[in-house]
């Protein structure tokens, strides 16, 4: 039988890479406490914009956006709320106020211009009582840090000090809640430090992972904060890596920690040991972090520049914690020594209760003597499980569905209250003249503001404002519906299918902009499904050499997939517990959420497949016995497991608490899949189906099904 995961020239390499580290461990230990400090600094110096805009060339939204950008027009451009508890805001008892607000406001760094609230330009409600200062920037969004809108906020004092309530809207607010982070993030470490501890046995076993983790983290976010100074950034972009990054790093390490351990007690040097570990469970480590980066690589198809963004910043993240796990690890672990080799007291009882006698003996027995129940029962569970995935409806998240807590809500819910839903997510209609048009008097601009005030659906349409050059005209159309229902969705479509004698029509804004991402999602939905399981079975197969294998762990991951699907509907469609997890109620999904997990799932599930086979594939080749391997496999692998994915849940469930919906949704989905996928699949499906296809499993075209490959372990 050829050779696989463990006895090829890729484990000799990667064994080679764990004794270099271990004779030069001091100087790999200080590249990269250097490389980290580095990255640090530099971001620290340099900055690390974020920004939240949606590009996406080739749709009408991005069309309408470039036509309409304007040299003259400030950088950025946000607004100061003002709301008074009885008046109107444009008597005479409050034109003292706004116009001193209004000069302290231009007063305040990097602020351009201002202008007060006014009914011309419908910025003041029609009771008097709303309205906002828009304020024009000297910086682009990316640049806007939160230290700056707080002194364009803390500069409307004179609203304030009259009694006036005045909240930050628009970029000010989106820079205010900056990443929505609750500090719950640290949750998860703990966590991660208790597993590990009882895992591996004593402060020294916890301490290395975190240690390694933390490093691979740094220099992850370092290398993406500077990203942003080049490329557009969002926000999500760094908490997801971070996510990522944490759960990845240290289950690699524990993986590679737990084998050291084994080999270390068997009687080998510590140095020998370490080598030993890399080759082995490194080896694994590198396919499954290929796994990963297959997986995300498959987002560059859609052609949208998000999802490549949030593919390649979650990739950067594998990437550090593989070159982690291969290096930096193996010098922490060669200082540990001993000492990390026999643990502590506490892990040798839990060791000795999960031994040949323990639980996982006996559920290895179950999966693999009665293969029928037990695959049957864990079909029926995840089946229950991705039920509700069949009601999944994508939608547009906007500032509604934010929580009542962070700034952006409070200033959308002031808004809709005073001038409707959908004041915060104007569309911008364009007309593009055959001809150019010479001023707002030309004939051809009243049929298009009439086409707009015509449609149903639409609360206000303002003034026609033609371009300097008399190309474009433009109308601002406010929705009365908010821009995450549906209703505004259908509005954007009807208005594009208008026609207006001699002008094409496009609309632009920040709902139809996320109407056309969700359109280039769902286009390229079955390409990039297609395309991330042909390319991880070509991974998985070129490992283990087993085509039956390499299918079906594939067909288990997607299982894993549709379960977080399911849960996914369940919580944020249907509103299951979504206020247990700070929402007030369900939200819409967005497009590329489900494209993007789906990518994530594939690949991070896949790991506890690869550790898994790995050891059933090593013992296989010493006894040819399918169910001995098997079984011995799911007891050996079992406890370090189960570990990992305690500690992947944990570190995805303390994101949870942050105030992005996007982000929570990223948190449940994925430490479900991985919950489910570390019990359910891996405990019952995964050996039951090894079970029923017997030698089947090791089938290699061309050879012997019964072909054993005979090495030392």
């Amino acid at each position: 039988m050829s050779t696989a995961v463990h006895d090829g020239r890729a484990a000799r390499a990667v064994a080679r890479v764990g004794r270099v580290c271990v004779r030069h461990r001091f100087v790999v230990i200080g590249a990269w406490v250097l490389l980290v400090l580095a990255l640090v600094t530099a971001a620290k110096v340099i900055g690390t914009p974020t920004d939240n805009d949606v590009s996406l060339p080739g749709t009408d939204a991005q069309l309408v956006r470039d036509l309409t950008a304007s040299p003259e027009s400030p950088l950025t451009s946000g607004t100061v709320i003002v709301v008074a508890a009885d008046g109107r805001l444009d008597d005479s008892a409050h034109a003292g106020v706004l116009a001193a607000t209004a000069a302290s406001l231009r007063e305040a760094g990097h602020v351009t211009t201002v202008k007060p609230p006014s009914t011309r330009d419908g910025s003041l409600s029609a009771d008097g009582r709303t309205g906002w200062f828009t304020v024009g920037l000297d910086v682009r969004r990316a640049e806007l840090t939160k230290a700056m809108a707080h002194a364009v906020t803390d500069a409307a004092r004179p609203a304030a000090d009259a009694g006036l309530r005045v909240l930050p809207g628009g970029a000010l607010a989106q820079v205010v809640d900056g990443s929505g982070s609750t500090g719950d993030e640290y949750f998860g470490l703990v966590l991660a430090a208790v597993v590990l501890f009882l895992a591996l046995g004593g402060l020294v076993g916890a301490a290395l992972p975190l240690l390694t983790s933390a490093l691979s983290v740094l220099a992850t976010l370092g290398t993406v904060g500077l990203a942003g100074n080049l490329t557009s950034m969002p926000a999500v972009a760094t908490t997801l890596a971070l996510m990522v990054g944490l759960g990845v790093g240290i289950d690699y390490s524990l993986f590679l920690l737990s084998r050291f351990r084994t080999l270390a007690r068997s009687g080998l040097t510590v140095p020998d040991a370490v080598e030993r570990a890399v080759g082995d469970s490194g080896t694994a480590v590198v396919v499954a972090g290929v796994t990963v980066a297959v997986a995300l690589a498959g987002l560059g198809l859609t052609e949208v520049p998000l999802l490549r963004t949030l593919a390649w910043t979650c990739g950067i993240a594998v990437l550090f914690a593989v070159l982690a796990a291969l290096t930096l690890l193996p010098a922490l672990t060669s200082l540990a020594g001993r000492r990390l080799a026999r643990g502590g007291a506490l892990h040798h009882r839990l060791a000795r209760r999960s031994g040949s006698g323990g639980r996982w003996a006996r559920l290895a027995d179950l999966a693999t003597r009665r293969p029928w129940v037990a695959g049957g029962s864990a079909l029926v569970l995840l089946a229950l499980l991705a039920a509700p995935a069949t009601d999944l409806r994508l939608g547009q998240l906007d500032a509604g569905s934010s929580p009542e807590s962070t700034a952006v809500r409070q200033a959308n819910d002031a808004v809709s209250a005073a001038f409707g839903p959908g004041t915060g997510t104007p569309l911008t209609v364009l007309g593009r003249p055959t001809t150019p048009i010479t001023d707002v008097d030309d004939p051809r601009v009243p049929p298009l503001v009439a086409m707009a005030r015509a449609q149903p659906g639409v609360a206000a349409v303002g003034p026609a404002t033609p371009s300097a050059d008399g190309r474009v005209v433009t109308v601002q159309v406010i929705p009365s519906t908010s821009g995450g229902d549906p209703a505004t969705a259908d509005l954007v479509r009807r208005l594009r299918g208008q026609s207006v004698p001699d002008m094409t029509v496009h609309v632009g804004g920040g709902t139809a902009a996320r109407l056309d991402l969700a359109d280039r999602v769902t286009d390229k939905l079955p390409l990039v499904i297609g395309v991330v399981l042909l390319l991880s079975v070509a991974v998985l197969l070129l490992a283990f050499r087993a085509p039956l294998l390499a299918l079906k762990a594939a067909v288990m991951d997607f299982i894993s997939v549709g379960a977080a699907y399911g849960v996914l509907t369940a919580v944020f469609t249907w509103g299951w517990g979504v206020t247990w997890i700070g929402l007030s109620g369900p939200v819409p999904i967005p497009s590329f959420v489900p494209l993007m997990l789906f990518a994530l799932l594939f690949g991070l599930s896949m790991d506890y497949e690869v550790f898994l086979l790995s050891d059933v594939q090593r013992r296989w080749k010493l006894t040819g016995d399918n169910l001995r391997s098997v079984r011995e496999g799911l007891v050996g692998t079992g406890g370090v497991i189960t570990a990992a994915a305690a500690i992947m849940v944990g570190v995805f469930l303390a994101f949870v608490p942050n105030d992005d919906p996007t982000i929570k949704m990223f948190g449940v989905g994925m430490a479900v899949a991985i919950a489910v996928d570390a019990t359910v699949v891996r405990c019952l499906l995964v050996p039951a189906t090894m079970a029923l296809l017997g030698d089947l499993t090791w089938w290699t075209p061309g050879r012997e099904r019964a072909a054993v490959s005979r090495q030392p372990s």
